[in-house]
């Protein structure tokens, strides 16, 4: 597992034989690991623990045939538009960041999910959905349903649900959102007030921390945490994402939750110069380096200490790892 007392360990994102392997195994051993942590560890908040997080979590069911987005380029709206046929493929390898279920991925040993939300353009109804250039099959509610079946399941289990970006959500939608989520995770959500320590979330029966990147709704709810802050290099190479990431080390970590975000991000001249690539590929081609940093990082309260790592493709049984 992830220590607190030992550097973080590989997170492996998958298994293979070569760097474009397409099967992912998943690890159901990982399920449990904080319930299995040592006593030392239960009375250190969360925030100064080690723990792992997937990046764009609900990509895995986007839907090819939906709108593009409304917070995507005009450009990429109006080419989808008129070359469907060539756009969309491409559109598609390149928002793909998760193969596995929400509920895979929490076995696998993930604890922060990374939920984009927003709801459609023209759309009367007051479904929302995950997005990332396209909208997903599964609407929020569901989601949030399965991972309240996972979590009663796994009673010693924390999970940090990072809501965000909300493309298209006015207030009523904000308002329905949050209604949603206090239904469904009733007692088990944890209050912003309380220091959450594995010792204090068993002994009130809280499991779920959520993070919602809208302060005004924050401030209205004692249940809804201030957005976590993710360190996103915006890099297309690994060397570059990684001075980024040390940068931000040098500067000093937030004092409470953040993210350092192991994922590459592609832009237009990348895209043309690799017709025939893609996101997966993109990610599979970083690990040895990434895994090497990886291993180098300490969780704690110090300057350059590290919180949550999150990745694109997690899913092996490496990924949560005993250090």
């Amino acid at each position: 597992m992830l220590r607190a007392s030992t550097p973080y360990d590989v997170l492996e994102q998958v298994q293979m034989e070569g760097p474009l392997q397409t099967s992912l195994h998943v690890c159901h051993e990982n399920g449990q690991w904080m319930s299995e942590l040592p006593e030392k560890l239960w009375d250190i908040p969360l925030y100064n623990l080690a723990l792992p997080g997937s990046h764009d979590t609900m990509t895995y069911c986007l839907d090819k045939n939906s709108a593009v987005s409304g917070n995507e380029s005009k450009l990429v709206e109006l080419l989808n538009k008129f070359m469907p046929c060539i756009v969309r493929p491409i559109i598609m390898k390149w928002s793909i960041t998760q193969v596995l279920t929400v509920t895979e991925q929490l076995e696998a040993g993930v604890r922060y999910l990374d939920f984009r939300i927003a709801h459609k353009a023209n759309d009367p109804s007051m479904n929302l959905y995950f997005v990332h250039m396209v909208y997903t099959t599964v609407v929020v509610q569901d989601i949030l349903w399965e991972v309240l079946k996972w979590l009663e399941a796994h009673p010693q289990e924390v999970v940090i649900l990072a809501c965000r970006n909300f493309d298209g959500l006015n207030k009523k939608l904000h308002c329905h959102l949050i209604a949603c989520i206090k239904e469904i995770f009733q007692c088990k959500l944890c209050p912003r007030n309380v220091v959450p320590t594995l010792r204090t979330m068993w002994q009130h029966g809280y499991q779920v921390i959520v993070s919602y990147e809208e302060v005004v709704e924050v401030e209205k709810h004692c249940e809804l945490w201030p957005a976590i802050p993710y360190w996103w290099g915006n890099r297309t190479s690994t060397h570059a994402l990684i001075q980024y990431l040390e940068r931000m080390k040098r500067m000093g970590r937030p004092e409470k939750f953040f993210v350092a975000g192991i994922n590459l991000t592609e832009n237009l001249r990348y895209i043309l110069l690799h017709p025939f690539g893609s996101l997966k590929e993109m990610t599979l081609r970083s690990l040895p380096c990434l895994k090497i940093w990886v291993r180098k990082q300490y969780p704690g309260a110090q300057k350059e200490c590290i919180n949550i790592i999150a990745g694109d493709f997690i899913g092996n049984d490496d990924f949560v790892r005993d250090g």
